[in-house]
């Protein structure tokens, strides 16, 4: 599938997505639904551990939505546009790979949202973050519920009636990304960090995301009772076992779906 307003390239079993509309990489329609479409078919092909999301060029994954396209929206226009990038963020949220955000410059709006949402979250040391869609008259919505989970109450009120910026390591002292880095060695610092996780267990990983989510969308019971059963599911392979021995035997795992 061949798209036109993102970039996808494979490394092995790592894949890379780049919001691919210099410099701002804003938000269209074209854009959030081919985005949709490259993480449905990275996930559907099973030859991916890990997927990394970032932007073109050096000033800005995603400035947010392009606001040429918002001006002349009606309501259902509005509630079918937010629609259909909840949509799209919710697949990075509920996909089965682990996602990491390389956040290379502006992450605004809706570009923040996406990288909200995805596993671990990167930054250049000249990236910028903030939710300003109430400068623009309307409310910071849908993925934007994550910020508090993240940061807290008190800041993320702070940011989203505000429409305020903040600059990398601020963002990274309330925690809202897990790394800064200099711009030069952000690229090769999201593939350390994706390496990291395609050398575990595949199962592991992807049951992991799926706890921690089960963590964040239900109650505590139910979700440490689902905990359970995948963790028991795991034993169904034998990543378990081979990972076990590896640290037994002081040996690097060899996981055969990781040889593929």
């Amino acid at each position: 599938m061949s798209f036109s307003t993102i970039l996808v390239e494979r490394e092995g079993r790592l894949a890379t997505i780049a919001l691919n509309r210099p410099p701002l990489n804003l938000l269209t329609p074209d854009l959030i639904l081919e985005l949709r479409q490259a993480l449905d078919e990275i996930e559907k092909e099973g030859q991916a551990g890990a997927i990394i999301i970032t932007g073109s060029g050096e000033h800005s994954l995603s400035s947010g939505v392009d606001v040429k396209e918002m001006k002349d929206l009606t309501m259902p226009g509005a509630k079918k546009f937010i629609s259909n990038l909840h949509e799209t963020i919710t697949k990075v949220r509920r996909l089965s790979l682990p996602v990491i955000a390389a956040v290379n410059g502006y992450c605004l709006g809706g570009g923040l949202e996406l990288v909200m949402a995805c596993d671990l979250r990167l930054a250049s040391e000249k990236a910028q973050f903030g939710l300003p869609e109430i400068r623009l008259g309307i409310p910071s919505v849908i993925e934007a519920a994550l910020m508090v989970g993240l940061i807290g109450l008190g800041p993320a009120q702070e940011l989203l009636y505000t429409g305020d910026l903040i600059a990398a390591p601020e963002a990274q002292r309330l925690g809202l990304v897990n790394t800064v880095v200099p711009q030069a060695e952000l690229p090769a610092a999201a593939r350390t960090v994706a390496e990291k996780l395609l050398a575990l267990s595949p199962t592991a990983v992807r049951a992991q995301k799926e706890v921690i989510y089960r963590w964040l969308t239900t109650d505590l019971e139910s979700a440490m009772n689902h905990s359970i059963d995948t963790f028991a599911l795991c034993f169904a392979t034998d990543e378990p076992a081979e990972a076990m021995s590896a640290f037994l035997e002081k040996r690097p795992p060899r996981f055969a779906k990781n040889k593929e």
